[in-house]
């Protein structure tokens, strides 16, 4: 189940970049201001004064074992999807001996590679002026899987496998036709439909 994410206050905040810098400042308001510049978010912290109303849901926990002198270690690989639901989504990884770190660790590396996504209503049979779909069909790929999203009218809900629904969900987006094709790598498919989100950003705008 989704859950809040516990942000930091901003006020105690002293960030180290010139990008933290602009948005403890007030320079910077959005989100997609920071991604227009280009530059890449190094401090998770930046994401948390600019989005406070996030959640986070785990999308995999797998546990890894290797031998050393002192017997048997066990670690945990946590993948996550983070967002708003408003049209801001981010993936990550975190890797640790314990399973909480390794989720705090997943969700600030999240943070770090949030996207900006550019919804709205593309379905020829809907036509309405709501953000509830996305423009186009989009195509994303991510090691050997593709997803494919393609707009959809109002009330059809999200018609994707779980992985899939859960990034979309994070983003905002409520109606949706998909397909994937390829390995079902959770991670990949995490990615390669983040990856076609991010790709309505390099649309035209309609004329």
């Amino acid at each position: 189940m989704p859950e809040k994410i516990r942000t930091m206050d901003k006020e105690s905040w002293t960030p180290r970049t010139s990008t933290g810098i602009k948005v403890k400042a007030g320079e910077i308001t959005t989100l997609e201001q920071v991604v227009e510049s280009g530059k890449p978010i190094l401090e998770p912290e930046l994401v948390d004064a600019l989005l406070p109303d996030m959640e986070s849901e785990t999308l995999q926990i797998k546990t890894t074992q290797r031998v050393t002198d002192s017997g048997k270690r066990t670690k945990f690989r946590v993948v996550t999807v983070i967002g708003d639901r408003k049209g801001h989504v981010g993936i990550g990884v975190g890797k640790s001996d314990e399973l909480k770190p390794a989720m705090d660790y997943a969700i600030r590396d999240a943070k770090k590679h949030m996207i900006a996504i550019g919804m709205g209503c593309g379905s020829w049979e809907c036509k309405c002026s709501i953000r509830h779909s996305v423009l186009s069909k989009t195509v994303g790929k991510e090691g050997s899987t593709i997803v494919t999203l393609k707009p959809a009218p109002r009330g059809v809900g999200l018609a994707a496998n779980d992985v899939v629904k859960k990034v979309l969900g994070m983003a905002g987006v409520k109606d949706i036709w998909s397909s994937m094709h390829g390995g079902k790598n959770v991670y990949n498919m995490a990615i390669a439909t983040k990856n076609a989100l991010d790709g309505l950003n390099t649309l035209k705008p309609r004329a």
